[in-house]
């Protein structure tokens, strides 16, 4: 044992996890700490700051930077790049270093992790066994990368999120890495990430931040930018920062160890300059990390790409960002290293052309107290207040006044009663009522009528665009069709889009969301008696997974009476695609085991056109 600091929290929470920690050695081939009969714990390595690999890691290395950025006015690149294996992530990840060196920069590395760890391998080991070594490096790969070099000069994360987040924080305590990614710990998102209900999710967060607290680790606390990307307000996603951050409180967090992830949007330079501010006054958490947000459907050109994310790159820094995540290959899933070292040259590019000047418009100002204000809205509802908050009242005090047990148990209440709500949450035991539009001038707010259940509407930034929102259509048509993702995948905003369109076609759809086994999709379509089944996967896992739905149809003797089509990403590499893009546009579908494939980029009407043309005749 160490002479450091106690650190009971850590122990305790390994004391108690002992069968899961078992499994997750076994899941993924790697050695964890652990506690004997008498509850003592072994093989801990000491807190940050520690010497690994010939360097010394910790938090503190990322703090530094992001401090850094504020005195130069350059936002630190924090680009994302992790492949299946260590090998593979150094190989691709040497050629954004080089660059670096060559521009004479420090970045913060997000290696991207695999799917798999995005599941509790005590109760999901068939979905881990079957979505292998796709998405990013592997728990074992993520302690040979250290060795290997990774970490030495540029700090580094690793993405902990999903049902065992804080399983994955001490694995990255023990390969050395010195940040991770917690987020998102109470957006209704989260629930969409592994099979465990929404109060798991945050109590689970809850122990991957005291963890991060006792050992210095740096943690991407909470996103925006998860909000953003389901259609949520940016007020909503404000109110869900905070309580994050009243949870890393209570958990003893250093806030010069927090960053909270936010989207900008570049549509309307004084929306993103607003919004950055809003959560630069209002948050607890030192750090700012921007993301630009992602086309939904974008263009099949990496150099109309940059443009996109360009205009973004301006918005990060004048609001100044302390840390920002150059784009690259959106359309075609993980980049290259080759086309991530190209994004971070663009955005340093802009940074470095682009003059800092302090934009007074009272417009921002407007906005931003908008952004506030719904914030305290959600949050008076949430923690059930009497009186409005004010964002001078959320305090560390105001904070410490809750039990860290109470404080979970409002947030799991406002997330099942609608307090907390997203168009397009994840969690399967959450409420759906709220819906939004984005208005012209960028900002996305309620539709009239669908504001959250129990916050003051009076408050709620309520759509100019005068938008109607269409009765749900009524079932016309007696075939009945099953959606799915399949394999260790938690993307459902593609396969949400695809299923209120053909609900709006008159099917009745059973939606069985993120992550099931293909042969359970089947089933569950043969009990059903569907006429159709949709399965997407975005890790690239199509070759394996869909001709397993295919199989399964097959040993049931339904087959030639189930019309299965797919979508997603059938590769999820850059340098991959072109390859199955012309496999099917030479010889269909087939070999996938499907009957049609409509990948990213595909219009929900052309799919339901194709559908009824098929099941008409």
């Amino acid at each position: 044992m160490s002479n450091q600091k106690p650190r009971p929290n850590t122990e305790r929470i390994i004391r108690e996890e002992m069968e899961r920690i078992r499994a997750y050695e076994e899941a993924f081939g790697v050695k964890m700490p652990w506690a004997d009969e008498e509850g003592v714990v072994h093989d801990l390595p000491d807190a940050y700051p520690r010497v690994v690999a010939g360097v010394e890691r910790g938090g503190h290395r990322i703090a530094e930077l992001g401090r850094e950025a504020l005195v130069t006015g350059m936002p630190v690149m924090n680009p994302i790049l992790g492949r299946n294996t260590s090998e593979e992530t150094w190989n691709e990840s040497t050629k954004m270093y080089d660059l670096a060196e060559k521009l004479g920069i420090k970045m913060f590395h997000f290696v991207h992790a695999e799917a798999t760890r995005h599941i509790d391998p005590l109760d999901g080991i068939e979905l881990i066994n079957q979505s292998r070594g796709k998405g990013g490096i592997t728990p074992r790969g993520e302690r040979e990368y250290v060795e290997m070099g990774g970490g030495a000069v540029h700090p580094m994360r690793i993405n902990a999120t999903g049902d065992t987040t804080h399983l994955n924080v001490l694995n990255a305590l023990v390969a050395g890495f010195d940040g991770t990614d917690i987020g998102p710990v109470i957006h209704v998102h989260f629930g969409g990430r592994g099979i465990h209900e929404f109060r798991r999710k945050v109590e689970n967060g809850y122990k991957a931040i005291q963890i991060c607290a006792e050992n210095n680790i740096f943690a991407q606390l909470d996103t925006h930018k998860h909000i953003n990307n389901i259609m949520g307000t940016d007020g909503m996603a404000l109110a869900m920062c905070l309580l994050s951050e009243g949870l890393a409180i209570k958990a003893g967090l250093d806030p010069s160890l927090s960053g909270i992830q936010m989207n900008v949007a570049g549509i309307n330079i004084i929306a993103d300059l607003a919004l950055m501010k809003a959560f630069r006054e209002s948050t607890w958490s030192e750090f700012l990390i921007v993301v630009p947000e992602t086309f939904q459907n974008p263009p099949a050109d990496l150099i109309a790409e940059q443009a996109h994310f360009g205009r973004m790159a301006v918005s990060a820094k004048l609001g100044g960002a302390n840390f920002y995540r150059p784009k690259a290959a959106e359309n075609v899933g993980i980049p290259t290293g080759e086309s991530m070292a190209k994004s971070i040259w663009a955005s340093h590019n802009v940074f470095d052309n682009v003059y800092r000047v302090d934009i007074q418009d009272p417009a921002i100002e407007k906005r931003k107290k908008e952004i506030q204000v719904e914030a305290m809205a959600v949050l008076t509802a949430a923690l059930k207040k009497d009186k409005l908050l004010t964002i001078e009242e959320i305090t560390v005090d105001f904070w410490n006044q809750y039990e860290d047990h109470e404080l979970i148990d409002l947030i799991v209440e406002a997330g099942k009663s609608g307090i907390l709500d997203t168009p397009r949450a994840g969690g399967w035991d959450l409420k759906r009522f709220v819906k939004t539009h984005r208005d012209k001038d960028g900002i996305r707010r309620y539709i009239d009528g669908y504001t959250p259940l129990g916050v003051d509407k009076s408050l709620m930034p309520i759509s100019t665009s005068g938008i109607k929102v269409e009765e749900k259509a009524p079932v016309i048509h007696k075939e009945k069709v099953v959606l799915a993702t399949v394999g260790a995948d938690a993307h459902v905003m593609g396969i949400n889009m695809i299923k209120e369109a053909i609900e709006q076609a008159g099917y009745e759809v059973i939606f069985l969301r993120g992550m099931n086994l293909p042969e359970t999709v089947a089933e569950i379509a043969a009990e059903a008696k569907a006429k159709v089944i949709g399965i997407s996967n975005l890790l690239g896992m199509a070759v394996e997974l869909f001709p397993r739905v295919d199989k399964r149809l097959k040993e049931l003797g339904l087959r030639d009476e189930v019309v299965l089509i797919a979508g997603g990403r059938i590769a999820e590499k850059e340098e991959e695609h072109a390859m199955f893009e012309k496999k099917i546009a030479d010889e269909g579908a087939g070999f996938l085991g499907v009957d049609a494939f409509f990948g990213p980029g595909t219009k929900p009407e052309e799919t339901i056109q194709w559908l009824n043309n098929k099941l008409g005749k």
